[in-house]
């Protein structure tokens, strides 16, 4: 407490320069790649669970476990990319950034609540919804940072459009 007096003192006469950090570990690496592969990812398993139950007979025991793996990486996906998107926007994203771009709130929240679609459901469209909201997301992210964006296929499946900053 003493301390603190001391050296409150002191920055009236030397004016110490304040230092700013967005969180406790001022790391400043963040960046929605994660979500954008995780939507992918989404969107893959949601292909593959059509084709294994459209296609020719398989047996039961191969269906069930590769069903059931298809929706465990679906469920582990869309809960990573809402948590990427949750530590973006509350650990970097500020007011000045809210004020610039005002769709954003409303963006996070369609995204968490697509990303909650996609676990409930088997929903290629709702699917396809959410990796462009999440691509949205990271060119607003880039922006804030003064970094060009480009659109690009995936260069696997399903080779959807990703966003992607330009260096």
């Amino acid at each position: 407490m003493m301390l603190h007096q001391v050296v409150k003192a002191f920055d009236r006469v030397v004016h110490f320069e304040e230092a700013r950090a967005h969180c406790d570990i001022p790391c400043g690496i963040y960046d929605p790649h994660l979500a954008q592969v995780a939507a992918l990812t989404v969107i893959r398993m949601v292909d593959l669970m059509e084709e294994l139950s459209k296609g020719p007979e398989v047996e039961a025991m191969v269906f069930h476990n590769s069903m059931a793996r298809y929706i465990a990486v679906k469920e582990e996906h869309a809960e990573l990319l809402k948590k990427e998107v949750r530590v973006i926007y509350g650990d970097y994203i500020k007011q000045e950034h809210l004020d610039k771009y005002p769709e954003l709130a409303g963006l996070v929240h369609k995204i968490f609540q697509l990303g909650s679609k996609a676990r409930q459901s088997v929903n290629r469209a709702q699917a396809l919804e959410l990796l462009a909201a999440v691509n949205r997301f990271a060119e607003i992210y880039w922006e804030t940072k003064g970094i060009a964006t480009k659109r690009v296929k995936a260069p696997y499946k399903p080779s959807e459009e990703m966003v992607l900053p330009v260096l």
